[in-house]
């Protein structure tokens, strides 16, 4: 499995991706319509009218009985990504891998998988500067924009003003909406967007960024915090204070879960020093229910 590190370490986010995603693609189908899809599932006798390009013929031979091979071939459906783009991304772990930089290559990895299943895949950078958007397409040409578009992304500023998002929700279109952030926010301007996405667009997965010296707080001595949004600065004696926060974080955490599931979302917190292959299981697993 490869860590975080090493795929960035590529310099290739085309590259990670697919070297990040090809381990989850067997088994991942959305449904088990039967048809002349890539998996092979099972045979059945031949029939007037049947395409004989799917006729087995070596089995015709042993046996002078036609059959087709049928396959399970997904239900193709429309996914879109969101990226947060605001400053507290440019958060940066022990591993030298900022949140911006997970979130690159996960959202990279995602927009392969989906590809690969026959999905028109879409992205949204949400930024103060505004909406960077590429629309749900399933071309071949599809993916190396979005990868030009996650390489060139900068966090900055503070999460955009619902104006600016306005276009997101103007129309609807099902979807499955995947938005990665670290979710912070001066109110609640990033759970207003993702209820009205679930209201136009259907279900949302939404990944929880937190670096793992932020989940373990694993500072020592005196530090100097400051806030990336607001430029506001801390200072404190880590020892003292661990107990504290890591509490108070724990209880942050449970109520954001709560109050995400209660409005329709698939909450996953994500530490950015492990592997996608978690995120990328629960991507698969809520494309089969969409």
């Amino acid at each position: 499995m490869l860590t975080p590190e090493h795929l960035h370490h590529l310099r290739n986010l085309s590259l990670a991706a697919r070297q990040a995603a090809e381990g989850f693609l067997n088994g991942a189908h959305a449904s088990r319509r039967h048809g002349a899809g890539m998996e092979f599932s099972q045979y059945r006798p031949y029939q007037p009218g049947d395409d004989l390009r799917r006729l087995d013929w070596r089995l015709a031979a042993r046996s002078d009985r036609y059959y087709l091979r049928e396959s399970e071939i997904d239900t193709s459906l429309t996914v879109h990504l969101l990226l947060d783009a605001s400053a507290s991304m440019n958060h940066r772990d022990d591993n030298g891998l900022t949140k911006l930089d997970y979130a690159r290559l996960l959202l990279g990895a995602l927009a392969y998988l989906a590809t690969q299943q026959g999905d028109a895949v879409g992205l949204s950078i949400l930024s103060p500067g505004g909406l960077r958007h590429l629309a749900p397409r399933a071309d071949a040409r599809q993916l190396p924009r979005i990868y030009h578009a996650l390489e060139t992304a900068e966090a900055t500023g503070h999460f955009p003003a619902p104006e600016t998002l306005a276009p997101l929700t103007a129309r609807r279109q099902r979807a499955l909406t995947v938005c990665v952030s670290d979710l912070y926010e001066e109110g609640t301007e990033i759970n207003s967007l993702l209820t009205r996405l679930r209201a136009t667009s259907g279900d949302v997965l939404l990944l929880h960024l937190m670096a793992h010296n932020e989940l373990a707080f694993s500072y020592q001595g005196a530090v100097t915090f400051r806030d990336l949004e607001t430029g506001q600065t801390l200072q404190i004696d880590a020892g003292p204070q661990r107990a504290a926060y890591q509490q108070q974080l724990q209880e942050w955490l449970r109520i954001t879960a709560q109050q995400a599931r209660r409005q329709g979302f698939d909450y996953h917190l994500l530490d950015t020093a492990q592997p996608l292959d978690a995120a990328m299981r629960e991507f698969l697993r809520r494309r089969r229910l969409s």
